[in-house]
C-alpha cells in the first residue's frame, strides 16, 4: 500500500503539486468552486497512476493544485462511492494522498437529504457528528498500523474550532447554516419510506452516500476536518415524492454559491 501510495504521490509532485496548505473535496453538483480558483495544474483521474476513476456522470474527475484566498489548496472535483463498485480503500485513497502531498486541513461537501424535517432543501447544514452505515471501515485492512492508529478517537471526528468560525461566517453573510448529524449509507438506490422513519429515529438529520469514509480516515491522519451538506430535497416518509435526479443536481447548484461563500471566507481565515 505504501509503494503505491508513493507512486501516486511523486507522479502529482512532478505535475508540480506541490506542499498545499488544504485539501478539498468537492460531492454531487457541487464543482463551481474551482471556477474560484487560480489554477496551477489539473490531472484528469484516469492520467494519476493508481487512482480510481469516477463513474457517475456528475462528478467531474479531476484533481485541481492552484491557489484560493492566497493559500495553496487541492480539489477534488468528484469523488469516488461504494456503489460505484470501489471499495473503502479507494473511496479513501485520494485523503491518503493528499495528506502525503502536505495538507494541513481537509473540507468536505456533498449533497443529503434532510430527514429532519425543520431543515430546507437549498439550504445548508454543518456536519456535527456522523452514523456509518455503510457496512464497513476504511481502517479495516491489514497493515492499516503503518499510516497511523488502528483504533482511531472518533469522539469529536469534525474539528470544533473549524465549525466555530464557519457559524460566525455563516451568520455574518446570513445564510442559513443548520448544524446536525449525517447518516451515511452504502446507496446507490434512495431510501425507502420505512427507512427515512428509521433513521430519523436513530438520530439522523441528513443522510447521503459519502463523506464518512473520508473523515475516518482523515481522523486517522490527524487532519483536521470540516464537512458541509447541500440539502437536495425533504425526506419525508408521510409524504414522499418519487426521486428526482435533475432536480437534485439543480438544487445542489442553486445552493453552492451559500456554500462557497463560507468555503472561501473559511479558507481566508485559516
Amino acid at each position: 500500500m505504501i509503494k503505491t501510495l508513493n507512486e501516486t504521490v511523486e507522479y502529482l509532485q512532478n505535475k508540480g503539486f506541490d506542499n498545499p496548505e488544504i485539501g478539498i473535496i468537492l460531492g454531487t453538483g457541487l464543482g463551481q468552486l474551482t471556477n474560484e480558483i487560480n489554477v496551477i495544474n489539473e490531472v484528469s483521474y484516469n492520467h494519476i497512476p493508481n487512482f480510481p476513476t469516477a463513474t457517475v456522470e456528475f462528478h467531474k474527475g479531476k484533481l485541481i493544485y492552484g491557489e484560493l484566498q492566497g493559500k495553496k489548496v487541492i480539489v477534488m472535483q468528484g469523488r469516488f462511492h461504494l456503489y460505484e463498485g470501489y471499495d473503502l480503500w479507494d473511496v479513501t485513497y485520494p485523503v491518503r494522498v493528499m495528506h502525503q502531498l502536505g495538507i494541513k486541513k481537509l473540507l468536505v461537501s456533498n449533497a443529503a437529504g434532510a430527514i429532519n424535517l425543520d431543515f430546507k432543501k437549498g439550504d445548508l447544514m454543518l456536519i456535527e457528528d456522523h452514523i456509518n452505515l455503510q457496512g464497513g471501515s476504511p481502517l479495516g485492512y491489514k497493515g492499516i498500523e503503518e499510516f497511523g492508529e488502528r483504533f482511531v478517537d472518533m469522539s469529536e471526528p469534525y474539528d470544533v474550532a473549524m465549525r466555530n468560525t464557519i457559524s460566525d461566517i455563516a451568520i455574518a453573510n446570513n445564510i442559513t447554516l443548520y448544524k446536525g448529524v449525517y447518516a451515511s449509507v452504502f446507496g446507490p438506490q434512495l431510501e425507502t419510506k420505512a427507512e427515512y422513519r428509521y433513521l430519523k429515529i436513530i438520530g439522523a438529520d441528513a443522510v447521503g452516500m459519502s463523506t464518512v469514509p473520508e473523515v475516518i480516515v482523515a481522523n486517522q491522519l490527524k487532519i483536521p476536518v470540516l464537512a458541509v451538506s447541500v440539502l437536495t430535497d425533504e425526506c419525508d416518509p408521510d409524504n414522499l415524492a418519487p426521486i428526482n435526479v435533475p432536480e437534485i443536481i439543480a438544487v445542489a447548484g442553486k445552493a453552492e454559491p451559500k456554500m462557497i461563500t463560507i468555503f472561501k471566507e473559511l479558507i481566508k481565515q485559516l
